[in-house]
């Protein structure tokens, strides 16, 4: 492009002089800024919120995506890189506690003090700066970048304090250079060698006061973003251009750009690709010879794209990629890939911003081959049943030991993420909480219990997001099972932040309890004492799903503006067609429910039901004041997914006779134990759950038994 698009008046840096950008842009500390980077990510949101007329919802809502608070990526960041370079830089002494304390301080933004010499030796600095320059990081639904963006700020933080002048950082460069030109002895000639040798010694010289080489060769070796839409890769890659962009000056001079060096292309560093669906087919094609230096040639491609600061560079790079591809493709059918999947691999175009592929590869797309050394982000939250189950039909044979009908695509995000690890890897997501104790949650328990080892887990609540009633965790893995923790032995901990007097985020060491992962048993953050009084009812007790009982939910109506009336509206129907009191009866929602006795909100359900049983589904038409009320609603009847034989029935519904039993009420989502007894004909919406005897059950008051029992402060206590 023409140097006057960005320095002629109305140019992209005169802009940017407009606005005073904050350098730090994921820094939780109070900063006086016009614009700060951190508003692309709200930015991405709103696109996210838009609403779709068609569809009625946002598509922020189809996604599952919500935008982290700055404070809590800080948070996160923070626990992901200490325990990884605990790890991989151990201290000399073996004093794994004080290491770490002395790495948090490290990391702490109002403790940046040029003070580094005295918290670690000369030998100790080296060793965390080689670490640091060995890591690999991903976020697998990076979304706007907003844990990447934490990354690099807070490893350009541990560089500038540890390394001010850059002599161990670029020192590093030029090794890991070098290693990348021996790798690719025979492909590239010693000029382009001696070339970016020449490049990084010159970044450093011209930027030696500044954080851009810093970044620059973080962003290039060490930092990775995956995302299924491709508008969140180009803002995440914009966020990343402006924080290298605010890093130069221009030079008085007349020098080519005024001195300012050319951006980097970030188009292989984040990708747009379904982080779930992994290259199927892939064992054994991509490792005979001809396969393993076509993806060499394509990789040091992409690499020299990386740096290429011409349009005919960029291009000449693209037209190789494309013909390398193309050898690569006609490869791969010749050694026996089925031809859809060396069609997709050689479909796949990094440089084609609008597109993303159906499928992720870290070792094809990034080039990481031993796994990443965190995995962190904030996965998207969507029911897999969601849309007549399309997610779960995606992804329910993609072998994930997780995966239920039932849960949500951020429980397979998990498992992924755990999957693309090096060994004692860590990954550090914020997500909802339900699988923490949902049923639809065991296997996730399972696999994190036995598979790998939980670190810390931290509830927080509904306070994080904007606009969202989504209870959030924090949680921290490592993976792998338990192994050498370098001298001393951990344990897993947690904290309910719902449960303390003080918000404090984050909370303050002393009120982080045991935490207690066994199989797929539901994970609760509870005292010693709390965890020895739920040990002796657990001894004690029956579970209830060991008595002669039947649990089941509410009827699900699809629209409860139309099968749902008050008592005006069932009089009139009534009074038009007196067969219409044949098929109302009363309901409950779930806030009618309270404890021993519900109270009944004159409410009534139109009961169309599908049939049960030897009882024939209802046919509307013989109810006509019913049929023309429902008319009203018809567009939205054919509609919607829970519906029966005909838009006017209710689905089927297998115990529907249980509803004129005896039974128990309980409300959905409660905080306290809301347990109550009915021994009349009453319905529930699904904002409820009812409790019935089995068929030839044992009787004899057992269901009031159990409402006393279950209204008890002492099971209210271990409900919560």
């Amino acid at each position: 492009m023409p140097a006057r698009l960005f320095f002629d008046r109305n140019g992209l840096f005169p802009l940017f002089r407009g606005y005073k950008f904050t350098v730090e842009e994921n820094t939780p500390l109070d900063q006086e800024v016009a614009l700060d980077p951190e508003l692309l990510g709200r930015v991405f949101e709103n696109l996210l919120a838009a609403y779709n007329p068609e569809t009625q919802e946002t598509a922020r809502k189809g996604t599952g995506s919500y935008y982290t608070p700055r404070l809590v990526v800080d948070y996160m960041v923070d626990q992901a890189v200490t325990e990884r370079l605990t790890d991989k830089a151990r201290p000399a002494d073996g004093d794994r506690d004080f290491w770490q304390g002395r790495l948090r301080y490290l990391l702490d933004y109002a403790d940046a003090f040029d003070d580094a010499d005295e918290l670690f030796s000369a030998s100790e600095r080296k060793r965390i700066v080689r670490a640091v320059a060995g890591l690999k990081i991903i976020d697998p639904a990076v979304g706007s970048g907003a844990f990447p963006m934490g990354i690099l700020h807070k490893l350009t933080l541990i560089l500038r304090r540890l390394d001010p002048g850059n002599r161990l950082w670029q020192s590093l460069q030029r090794d890991i250079a070098g290693r990348r030109a021996t790798a690719a002895f025979g492909t590239v000639d010693q000029q382009e060698r001696d070339a970016e040798l020449k490049e990084i010694s010159d970044t450093f010289e011209r930027y030696q006061d500044t954080d851009f080489g810093r970044k620059l060769y973080l962003i290039q070796n060490s930092i990775f973003g995956v995302d299924i839409q491709p508008i969140a890769c180009q803002i995440a890659k914009l966020r990343f251009f402006i924080s290298l962009a605010i890093e130069q000056e221009r030079t008085p001079d007349a020098a080519a750009n005024f001195g300012i060096k050319p951006l980097p292309n970030l188009d292989t560093r984040f990708v747009a690709a379904d982080t779930l669906l992994a290259l199927h087919g892939k064992a054994g094609t991509l490792t005979s010879d001809r396969t393993k230096n076509l993806r060499r040639e394509l990789q040091e491609s992409r690499e020299r794209h990386f740096h290429a600061n011409t349009r005919e560079k960029k291009l000449e790079y693209r037209k190789n990629d494309e013909n390398l591809r193309g050898e690569l493709e006609a490869e791969l059918r010749q050694i026996g890939m089925p031809a859809s999947d060396a069609d997709r691999i050689a479909r796949w175009d990094p440089y084609d911003q609008n597109a993303r592929a159906d499928w992720f590869d870290p070792e094809y797309m990034f080039g990481i081959t031993a796994g990443f050394d965190i995995a962190i982000g904030n996965p998207p939250y969507v029911q897999l049943q969601k849309s007549r189950g399309a997610l779960g039909r995606i992804y329910g044979n993609a072998s994930y030991e997780t995966f239920v009908s039932t849960g949500d695509i951020y429980q397979l995000f998990l498992e992924r993420g755990c999957s693309l690890l090096c060994d004692r890897g860590l990954l550090s997501y914020i997500t909802s909480n339900s699988w923490l104790r949902a049923e639809y949650g065991k296997s996730t328990r399972r696999y994190f219990s036995e598979r790998h080892t939980p670190l810390r887990l931290l509830e927080v609540g509904k306070d994080v997001f904007d606009n969202t009633i989504v209870d959030t965790s924090l949680l921290l893995v490592r993976e792998g099972g338990e192994g050498d923790s370098g001298g001393s032995e951990e344990t897993a901990r947690c904290v309910d932040m719902d449960r303390q007097s003080a918000k404090t985020f984050p909370p303050p060491d002393d009120v982080w309890v045991p935490l207690r992962p066994e199989g797929d048993m539901p994970w609760s953050c509870l005292s010693p004492v709390e965890q020895s009084i739920l040990d002796k009812m657990k001894a004690a007790g029956r579970p209830l799903k060991e008595w002669d009982i039947a649990i089941s939910r509410g009827i699900v109506t699809g629209c409860n503006d139309a099968f749902i009336i008050d008592g005006t509206l069932k009089d009139a129907l009534i009074e038009a067609d007196p067969r219409s009191r044949e098929i109302i009866k009363p309901v409950l929602r779930g806030r009618d429910v309270r404890r021993y006795r519900a109270r009944w909100a004159g409410l009534w359900l139109i009961d169309t039901h599908n049939g049960y049983g030897d009882v024939p589904a209802v046919d509307v038409s013989d109810y006509r004041a019913v049929k023309i009320h429902l008319d009203r609603f018809y567009a939205r009847l054919r509609k919607r997914q829970d519906r029966g034989r005909t838009p006017y029935n209710l689905r089927d519904c297998a115990f529907h006779a249980d509803f004129g039993k005896e039974k128990l009420f309980w409300m959905d989502m409660s905080p306290k134990g809301r347990f109550a007894y009915s021994d009349l004909e009453m319905y529930c919406n699904d904002k409820a759950f009812m409790l019935s005897m089995r068929p030839g059950g044992s009787g004899g008051g057992l269901l009031k038994y159990l409402c006393a029992v279950l209204n008890s402060t002492l099971i209210t206590w271990a409900v919560r």
